[in-house]
């Protein structure tokens, strides 16, 4: 009777646990991917792009990169919380040579209380992350963008990108990619014609100022 109590509450536990895991945001995408991954296997040493929205409506980015091997693990609106929970599932895999990352826009929309040094912080618990596994591929962070819808937030922005850009420059096989300032009209306010009716993800011209932006940083 005891070995009988054991074995359901240990499938108590294993069923409970199944269902905290389905209930975690994203997780019918990442088993997309693993799906995906379990069909046809991307390349290893491949270029990891990684992260939000952004990078997850860029369908055609291979197309933007025509030289270089691209591998798009963009979901959702996730935030920088969300890509360390599924960094076993979305980068470590793929065995990367470099990764791209985007994140952090989510995070402060997400919630008022969420400051830009609240998205540095947890970009470097990211870094750090990756680093402990990934001691010399290059990782490249894409600044936060400046989206219409969210003009309210543009200070908050400018102030994660400042402390994550000054991080960057104390490490090694680091870069940081500008596309903020890149994506600004004359008076300093988001360019609308870049971005798709939503204000806030971008249209073909806005992912043609991303591909001139982040190009030089890739690795051949």
């Amino acid at each position: 009777m005891l070995k009988f109590f054991s074995k359901l509450f240990l499938f108590s536990l294993l069923v409970v646990s199944k269902g905290f895991a389905q209930d975690f945001p994203f997780a019918g995408e990442i088993k997309a991917f693993k799906k995906q991954d379990s069909a046809n296997f991307p390349p290893t040493h491949a270029i990891l792009f990684v992260g939000s929205s952004s990078f997850n409506y860029w369908k055609d980015v291979q197309d933007y990169f025509p030289g270089y091997t691209i591998v798009n693990r963009g979901f959702g609106g996730s935030s920088l919380p969300d890509v360390i929970r599924y960094a076993n599932d979305i980068i470590f895999p793929y065995q990367p040579k470099q990764i791209v990352i985007y994140c952090g826009e989510n995070d402060l929309a997400g919630s008022d209380d969420i400051t830009g040094k609240a998205v540095y912080t947890r970009f470097k618990k990211l870094f750090k992350l990756i680093r402990k596994k990934m001691k010399d591929e290059n990782i490249v962070f894409v600044s936060l963008k400046p989206s219409p819808s969210r003009k309210n937030l543009m200070p908050k922005m400018v102030e994660a990108n400042q402390l994550i850009e000054h991080f960057i420059s104390r490490k090694k096989y680091t870069s940081y990619v500008d596309v903020y300032h890149k994506m600004l009209n004359a008076d300093g306010y988001p360019t609308g014609e870049i971005f798709k009716e939503d204000s806030l993800h971008m249209n073909p011209k806005g992912y043609a100022i991303w591909q001139k932006a982040i190009e030089p940083y890739l690795m051949k």
